[in-house]
């Protein structure tokens, strides 16, 4: 997965938990993970303590390719304060190879690149204060 370095904090942090905690530090070391159910063989993403489709307990932390596909975007032009000084940018909302579905920032992307169904790889932006996931156009 690649990495890209940013300058500055991240505008709205994420909140770190005992169970993230693995999560973000995989994606600062360029690595992105995800949990698997140890009893119906499920992925989830984002990852989580209990599987939401036989809730078993018993997830497992697995590595998932960063390939996907952009299923829909948006270039967001009001927003609110905390993310006024990054105006404008985009969000998609990507599929995983893995069959997973979900919404990041999208990167490096111009006018030509953004199109529906175009291949994205997801990368991790390294802020001064930790990593953010986020999609780029390939």
């Amino acid at each position: 997965m690649k990495c890209f370095p940013v300058t500055g904090v991240r505008s709205y942090p994420p909140r770190v938990t005992a169970f993230t905690a693995k999560f973000w530090q995989s994606l600062q070391n360029g690595e992105l993970v995800t949990t698997r159910c140890g009893q119906c063989d499920a992925l989830t993403f984002p990852p989580k303590p209990v599987c939401p489709h036989c809730w078993a307990d018993r997830q497992e932390w697995t590595a998932i390719s960063p390939s996907g596909v952009l299923y829909s975007y948006t270039r967001i032009h009001a927003a609110p304060a905390q993310f006024s000084r990054e105006l404008p940018y985009e969000v998609g909302i990507v599929d995983l190879r893995e069959n997973l579905r979900l919404a990041c920032r999208l990167v490096n992307a111009d006018k030509e690149s953004l199109r529906l169904d175009v291949d994205v790889e997801l990368v991790a932006m390294l802020y001064e204060d930790g990593p953010l996931l986020a999609a780029m156009p390939l």
